[in-house]
């Protein structure tokens, strides 16, 4: 028996190390966001402070890991058979819960996660002990968890929620108030004291705050700093600003690089310090019980209740040392923690662009009574005091840039350094009083709430990244419902089928844990542009490079349209759906391009003014021949789908001659566009086959009306064909006009034409 609770451990052992992988993939957007997007510092220097951080507070956890061992259920009511149910039961949920929403690219708490997996499993043995004593009831539930304390973590949870938020909004208001967007000059003379005051909060809160739950720090040390916290904070104040100030004048440094570096030190030791419970405290709690058994020789595993549990264990500092090395190759390797960073750097970038999110009713709604309380507003406050506000708090005007999109930070390093400040004391704040905040909630929302502070929500994007808030939040609802329940199902599963059970759920994990890394890495490489059918972006600003990003686009069509054509012909569903998919990444790549016209209208302006008219008719043809292409391809599709009569030999004929002639069309089209050729000649060439691929279409119309006259196609039959024939029609003229307005943007770029702009 012994042999198979102690197999019982490693595997606890084993699901932590993968819990501490898939956790920290999601949590590592908590303290790495505000450095990756201020573009603070190269991605390397950022994770190996980070790395720093979180090893250093690693060894600060050992005064969190109560929680997992009697913060949400009585221990010694339960048998240390039923203890370790419950502990397999929430490390399996956990992995499989965790790895979904790195998969999906959201943020989720790691906190919440563990706590209602807990309460589940916990709640779920407790009732099997009920249902299984003659002299219990469900009243006597309360016996068995901790409704306190679990309640009291529960609302610490939320009410961080409000408090980030708010507190986020507060204080990047007041800051930038004082400092404004343009805050260079102020620095120079209260930047060093803006620094000692971030540093100093978070060394109190981190160093000092945090040391209480240090596996290495004395009781006498810790009696020292209490009673000392006055000297040391003014010391550290006058120390920071001093030496922040002499660094600024003597070696030019950037105080608020050094505010954002030291700041993300601090947060990766307030995640590790309070966060590490989530991952490692159940394993370490498993192996307490099984010391505790084996050290009774022959005791019943259903007969020994687990009340040492309750006692206070100091956990070993190399325990929570493995796990901070572990901890910190993740953050170097794990492509799925990028994923999700990207997530919140998206919802508060200062600038607009192509939202994550879509718009929703909730959010449409909120954007409309806040403009409209703005508006009461406005006509309450004086107007020297909202000139005054407006001057302070205003972005100043965007200035041509060359720097590519790409390396553009969304957001400047004054809000990275409130978003990490605030975070770093709430958090920390949590810690000191054993509280398991969740640090994704709170940093998440202090993100939010600078953001809204510094009107990174502007009215083009409100919509768009209040949804995307609310999604998140929502899905942290979804974290503690399906933590609860899986858990619960688990627990019961594992109680009732014993090993099977474990094994079982122990190679459904597996499997789910496989098949989510194979599916990420395809939209990974599908994102980054590895396969067949990659995303058009445009790279450089010449007609050269322009007009061929478009040509990548317009050589798809004729292939793509004649695989329409023959699987439409051979009713064959499987091809009509994969060509229709790809007609639908066709349009997204032509909305793609459209989406990118600002930018790059704006570089145009740097050579002429007259080539930025060109080039968005250009971008338009291509959005409508994308369109085209895909009302051809989705019809076709659904034809097939639901299984109408085949099409005709005399139309399938049709059909084929007008694909050859498009074809040839197309290929002259491209052939012109990749040589730069606009000779006369060959445009003379391209609009001579337009004309007679024109008149195969209209010679396909008429053959179908005498088709119809002559009852020999039914009514899907003409929809489907003559919405195609219509659709080729506008594919073809939107085609030679797209060559025209290729010709104008190459020929025109860098002349000044005033008789046209006129």
């Amino acid at each position: 028996m012994e042999n198979f609770y102690l197999l019982i451990v490693v595997v606890l052992f084993a699901l932590a190390i993968s819990d501490l992988i898939v956790g920290v993939s999601n949590d590592a957007v908590n303290f790495l966001n505000s450095a990756f997007g201020s573009k603070v510092a190269p991605r390397w220097v950022i994770l190996s402070i980070a790395g720093l951080g979180v090893l250093i507070g690693a060894t600060f956890s050992s005064g969190m890991m109560e929680v997992a061992r009697k913060g949400i259920f009585h221990p010694e009511h339960f048998y240390f058979a039923e203890i370790m149910i419950i502990f397999v039961a929430v490390m399996l949920t956990d992995i499989i819960l965790l790895d979904f929403y790195n998969t999906v690219g959201l943020p989720t708490s790691t906190t919440v996660s563990i706590v209602f997996e807990l309460l589940g499993a916990a709640v779920a043995v407790a009732v099997v002990k009920i249902m299984n004593s003659p002299d219990q009831s469900m009243v006597d539930l309360g016996s068995y968890i901790n409704s306190a304390k679990a309640l009291a973590i529960i609302t610490g949870i939320l009410m961080s929620v409000v408090i980030a938020f708010f507190s986020g909004a507060l204080v990047q208001y007041l800051t930038r108030l004082v400092f404004t967007h343009n805050y260079e000059k102020a620095f120079k003379y209260f930047g060093a004291i803006f620094g000692g005051l971030s540093v100093t909060a978070i060394t109190y809160f981190i160093l000092i705050k945090g040391a209480k739950g240090s596996s290495f720090i004395t009781a006498d040390t810790l009696l020292w700093i209490k009673t000392n916290t006055f000297t040391i904070l003014l010391g550290c104040f006058i120390g920071w600003t001093i030496i922040l100030q002499i660094l600024a004048v003597v070696a030019k440094l950037n105080i608020l690089k050094v505010i954002v570096l030291v700041g993300t030190f601090a947060l990766a030791m307030a995640f590790a310090g309070n966060d590490l419970v989530n991952f490692i405290g159940v394993p370490l709690a498993g192996f307490k019980s099984f010391q505790a058994f084996i050290a009774n020789p022959g005791a019943d595993p259903y007969g020994m209740t687990m009340g040492i549990l309750g006692q206070k264990v100091q956990t070993e500092t190399y325990l929570l040392l493995i796990a901070g090395i572990i901890m910190i190759v993740t953050l170097f390797l794990s492509k799925k923690a990028r994923k999700v960073t990207e997530t919140e750097i998206g919802l508060s970038s200062q600038s607009e662009g192509d939202e994550k999110f879509g718009s929703s009713f909730f959010a449409r709604l909120v954007v409309r009574r806040s403009i409209s309380a703005n508006n009461s507003l406005k006509r309450i406050l004086p107007s020297v005091i909202q000139k005054s506000l407006e001057s302070r708090l205003s972005q100043p005007a965007p200035s041509a840039s060359t720097i590519d999109p790409k390396d553009k930070p969304a957001f400047d390093m004054l809000r990275a350094s409130v978003n990490l400040t605030v975070a770093s004391i709430l958090i920390a704040m949590g810690t000191s009083l054993k509280l398991p905040l969740s640090t994704t909630y709170v940093t998440f929302m202090v993100a939010m709430g600078t953001s809204l502070s510094d009107r990174a929500w502007g009215r083009d994007s409100a919509v768009y990244r209040i949804t995307g808030v609310i999604t998140v939040i929502g899905g942290w609802f979804f974290t503690a419902f399906i933590a609860f329940s899986a858990a619960f199902i688990f627990a019961t599963l594992i109680h009732w089928l014993g090993g099977f059970a474990i094994l079982g759920l122990l190679v459904l994990a597996l499997i789910f844990v496989v098949r989510s890394h194979v599916f990420f890495k395809k939209n990974s490489n599908r994102a980054a542009g590895l396969e067949e059918d990659d995303s058009i972006i445009i790279e450089g600003t010449t007609s050269d490079q322009l007009t061929h990003a478009v040509s990548k686009v317009t050589v798809k069509i004729p292939s793509l349209f004649g695989k329409i054509i023959n699987a439409l012909a051979f009713e064959e569903r499987a091809k009509l759906k994969e060509c229709n998919k790809k007609a639908r990444k066709l349009g997204k790549e032509a909305k793609a391009m459209k989406d990118q016209i600002p930018s790059i209208v704006k570089k145009l302006n740097e050579d002429s003014i007259s080539t930025g008219p060109f080039y968005v008719q250009l971008i338009d043809y291509l959005r409508e021949i994308a369109h085209a292409i895909n009302f051809i391809a989705e019809p076709a599709f659904e034809y097939v789908d639901n299984n109408h009569k085949a099409l005709i030999m005399e139309q399938v004929n049709e059909l084929n001659s007008i694909q050859t002639k498009l074809e040839d069309f197309f290929r002259t089209i491209n052939q012109v566009l990749k040589e730069n050729d606009y000779e006369e000649n060959q445009i003379d060439k391209v609009f001579a086959k337009q004309k007679d691929l024109l008149r195969a279409i209209r010679k396909s119309r008429k053959e179908q009306i005498r088709r119809i006259k002559a009852d020999k196609v039914g009514t899907r039959n003409t929809v489907l064909y003559l919405g195609i024939l219509n659709e080729t029609k506008n594919l073809t003229l939107y085609a030679g006009n797209l060559l025209k307005a290729s010709r104008d943007f190459t020929t025109l770029s860098g002349e000044e034409l005033d008789s046209e702009d006129d």
